[in-house]
């Protein structure tokens, strides 16, 4: 399965922040292409007429020159409220006064009012064209802020949600050494052990996680987690199986905080096999990527090699980590890309492996390499949303090919209209579209299937950002440059 990219805790490669901005500012403009930034250089002219004008404070009138000495004092003395009335007075007056609005955004933080302050900031970063880093970085801090309060809120009372079939099965084509995931049929022998050492067991129905098992088959899926359950407290032969099976499946709808404890038993038990334990240390350390805890990840990823050196999972998805967390280390990014190309080389019908190495080779900017390989993961599993995402922001990146991209994306969402990865990256190309009403559509069904608190927090500060950008068009009448 192409996953989503990763967002590490340094900025650079690809991080989810930059694949959703891709030029890299604050996530309250840049939401978009790359070609926008190539474009922006032809396009000065047309952004002066949007708004990009600096009134230097006392210069355009008297009387502005009075208010901003006035509100420079009442600042250094932390009025606050005087200071916006005062700011609010001088924009009255010119409303696209930057100093004038950006001191009251300043105060309006002070006082906690987020909403005002980023409608004020928004204003002021799209005035001065997007150049000056204070007001893009309290744009960042707030919007920041914003989410991660609405998603505190919403993701504790969100009903969970079970992932398309088509990416239930996609996530499990990503293992090749994962027992759980591997079918078997009703009244056949199969060689448990892998996991029972060698002892073959006949499949009954009497076991909740042989019964789980039959329902993977038959992908009903909504009922493997309280199947695995009854083999759990009933301590069953397969307890260990199901932990693992349904710590997986908390991961798959979101739920970690469920999944880390059957994790962490899988982990923990001797008489386990080293399979089950392997796999359970790759998603713990794939859970700790998430989360952005590096060196948590490191260590499971460390452990599961040393526990099982020739289990391929273990080196796909610690490349995948590598790819995250590569920074620019020159030999860090080469460890990085050879684990992928031995991955593809070791087990050429692995889609995830073409997916990840595709990622890996656009953070280089071997765009050609890269769309064969994700031609390839199609090839290989062509109802795979996400890899059409990722190929459109490749077209996006590369060729500075709008139609193509779009036409990738809304190929993904036709395909899996669960895939909360192909609206926000729909959303995000509406923002620079000038499209803010359907961006602000996009980003809330995307919200509505986030997969964990950090992801709704990152999806909505896009939405924010989206909806600031609306009230400023409808107060000053400025809109940033457009594609």
């Amino acid at each position: 399965a192409a996953s989503k990219p990763i967002e590490p805790q340094s900025c650079s490669g690809l991080s989810r922040w930059q694949l959703a901005l891709m030029v890299g500012t604050p996530v309250v403009f840049g939401v978009g292409a790359v070609y926008l930034w190539r474009r922006r250089r032809g396009r000065d002219k047309q952004a002066k007429t949007n708004g990009e004008r600096k009134t230097p404070e006392g210069s355009a009138s008297p009387v502005h020159g009075q208010q901003g000495t006035s509100s420079v004092g009442l600042e250094s003395m932390m009025k606050w409220t005087e200071v916006i009335q005062d700011c609010s007075w001088a924009v009255e007056l010119n409303p696209r006064y930057v100093k004038a609005l950006f001191r009251r955004a300043k105060a309006l933080e002070k006082l906690d009012n987020k909403k005002e302050c980023l409608e004020d900031v928004t204003a002021v970063c799209i005035l001065e064209a997007f150049q000056n880093q204070q007001s893009m970085l309290l744009a960042d801090k707030v919007l920041k802020q914003l989410g991660k309060e609405k998603a505190k809120d919403k993701y504790k009372n969100r009903e969970p949600l079970m992932p398309s079939p088509q990416f239930i099965k996609s996530y499990f084509s990503s293992f090749t050494d994962d027992i759980i995931s591997q079918p078997y049929q009703k009244g056949e022998k199969k060689d448990e052990d892998k996991d029972k050492e060698g002892e073959a067991a006949e499949v009954t129905e009497s076991s909740g996680y042989l019964k789980a098992k039959q329902y993977m088959d038959e992908e009903n899926y909504d009922k493997i987690i309280s199947e695995c359950t009854k083999e759990v407290e009933s301590r069953g032969r397969y307890t260990a199986e199901a932990l693992l099976l349904r710590a997986t499946f908390y991961l798959l709808i979101g739920n970690a905080s469920a999944a880390q404890p059957d994790l962490d038993r899988v982990i923990n038990m001797d008489d386990a096999s080293v399979k089950l334990r392997a796999n359970a240390l790759i998603k713990r350390g794939s859970m700790y990527m998430q989360q952005q805890q590096p060196q948590l990840s490191t260590q499971d990823f460390n452990m599961a090699a040393v526990m099982d050196p020739r289990n391929a999972d273990v080196f796909h998805h610690r490349g995948q980590y590598r790819q995250a967390y590569t920074g620019n280390n020159p030999s860090q990014v080469q460890k990085a890309m050879d684990g992928f190309e031995d991955v593809i080389r070791r087990f050429p019908k692995c889609a995830e492996g073409y997916a990840l190495y595709a990622q890996a080779l656009t953070d280089q900017q071997q765009f050609g390499k890269a769309d064969e390989m994700y031609d390839k993961c199609i090839e290989l599993e062509p109802d795979n949303a996400t890899t059409y995402v990722h190929k459109g922001l490749l077209q996006l990146q590369w060729k500075q090919d709008l139609e193509m991209g779009l036409e990738l994306i809304s190929k993904a969402i036709e395909i899996d209209n669960k895939c909360d990865f192909a609206y926000e990256t729909m959303g995000t190309i509406e923002v620079q579209r000038g499209n803010l009403d359907k961006a602000i559509d996009m980003f809330n069904k995307a919200i509505n299937l986030a997969k964990s608190e950090m992801e709704m927090a990152h999806l909505y500060s896009l939405c924010d950002a989206a909806y600031a950008q609306t009230e400023v068009a409808k107060k000053y009448g400025l809109k940033p440059p457009t594609l």
